[in-house]
């Protein structure tokens, strides 16, 4: 959900922001882990008409990889010897995008009236995750900050390269079928309505699925404008309806249901839930306080309940590992083994580590085998449509064929 919030920072400065959070009291407890002491948090209703928004959603915006680049950059200049504030200096004139220059321009001028680095980043959450401001804290803290900055560089490339492979595996066949609709629209608009006319001539008795094809045929020859505009404003309602909220917990337990999709989507989340908690722990930060910013970061609302009662259970004294052995449907075997192992032997970061990259190398390869198994599907789908098609509107051809004889 988005907040709008007004907090005060420990100098007394007011500020105002909005930020994603699961629900008040989380972001709330963020907005403490920063120095910030919450004055007020109100939801922001979701507005999909407000111009303004969308256009700040579309251009006011930093992307993954330009944050990636940023913190790669900046934590090589670190380790050359720039100072902070000269590095910020640095990269504010190279970058090209105007959002991040004004950031990168703010984030200076609170270097140099004294404040840290985590601070001027907690200024701007829409931009940088939890986890980006966390991580960089703890390097702060620690003395650290170019191996912090660099790990933070690691986690969002991994995460980027990882939700991009599945996404580019997903875009063929969307590309296919949408193509395939809008062909079909144009032949019944176009062909059938031809041969149509030429069987009513002959006065040949049609069979049923040739009457189907004709009856959609001439509707979309007279309505072939609004048959677009039908067809993309049931692609945008659906696109909207999905999206909002109340459909969430639906969306999030099909995906991970779905032959497939679903073992990628717990794979993932499961890559995600290591890499992240192995990045924070590897950083210094407390384990509650890295279970609260993983569960920020999975996006499956299942994923994240598993996260919040492995809180609870942290906070009472339950081993971390007893509640993913107890959540085996979403969360494999191997995990609550790893990291019982890590509890045991006073190495969890690196356990968790090893499953991330075990992971990882998983979604990488099914990824590659995706489009071998999603290509003969394709074919039987459209081979289907075509060999219907074909047969509707040759069998009255035979049927002439039969009565000249």
């Amino acid at each position: 959900m988005l907040f709008t919030y007004k907090a005060k920072s420990k100098t007394g400065e007011i500020i105002e922001g909005m930020s994603d959070s699961s629900d008040r009291p989380s972001l709330a407890r963020d907005l403490r882990s920063r120095g910030y002491t919450p004055i007020s948090i109100s939801e922001k209703k979701k507005n999909f008409f407000n111009v303004t928004l969308l256009f700040n959603r579309v251009f006011s915006r930093v992307s993954i990889n330009e944050q990636i680049v940023l913190t790669k950059n900046l934590s090589g200049m670190l380790k050359a010897g720039l100072s902070l504030a000269r590095a910020l200096s640095v990269l504010e004139k190279q970058t090209k995008n105007p959002t991040l220059k004004k950031i990168l321009v703010s984030i200076t001028s609170d270097i140099n009236s004294g404040e840290s680095l985590s601070s001027g980043l907690a200024k701007f959450p829409n931009i940088f995750s939890t986890l980006f401001i966390s991580m960089t804290k703890s390097g702060e803290e620690s003395g650290n900050l170019a191996g912090a900055l660099s790990d933070v560089g690691l986690n969002l490339e991994k995460s980027h390269y990882l939700t991009k492979k599945i996404r580019s595996a997903l875009i063929y066949p969307g590309v296919i079928l949408s193509a395939m609709i809008v062909i079909g629209v144009l032949m019944f608009a176009f062909v059938v309505p031809t041969l149509a006319s030429t069987f009513k001539e002959l006065g040949v008795v049609l069979p049923f699925s040739t009457r189907v094809l004709v009856f959609f045929g001439n509707f979309f020859s007279n309505n072939l404008i609004l048959t677009f505009v039908v067809l993309i404003g049931g692609a945008l309602g659906l696109y909207f309806f999905f999206r909002a909220k109340f459909m969430a917990k639906y969306i999030d337990f099909a995906v991970i249901r779905i032959p497939i999709i679903g073992n990628l989507a717990k794979e993932l989340n499961t890559a995600r839930t290591a890499r992240t908690m192995s990045s924070l722990l590897l950083a210094g930060v407390s384990i509650t306080r890295a279970v609260e910013i993983t569960e920020d970061i999975v996006q499956n609302i299942y994923y994240k309940e598993v996260l919040d009662q492995a809180k609870t259970a942290i906070e009472k004294g339950v081993p971390f590992s007893k509640i993913f052995e107890e959540n085996d449907n979403l969360y494999p075997i191997m995990m609550s083994e790893m990291i019982q192992v890590g509890e045991e032997t006073g190495k969890l970061s690196d356990m968790l580590f090893e499953i991330a990259l075990f992971y990882e190398a998983e979604i990488e390869n099914k990824t590659k085998n995706l489009s071998t198994i999603i290509e003969p599907v394709l074919m039987i789908i459209i081979g289907s449509a075509v060999g219907f098609f074909a047969i509707s509107m040759i069998s009255p051809l035979y049927s002439i064929l039969g009565s000249i004889n």
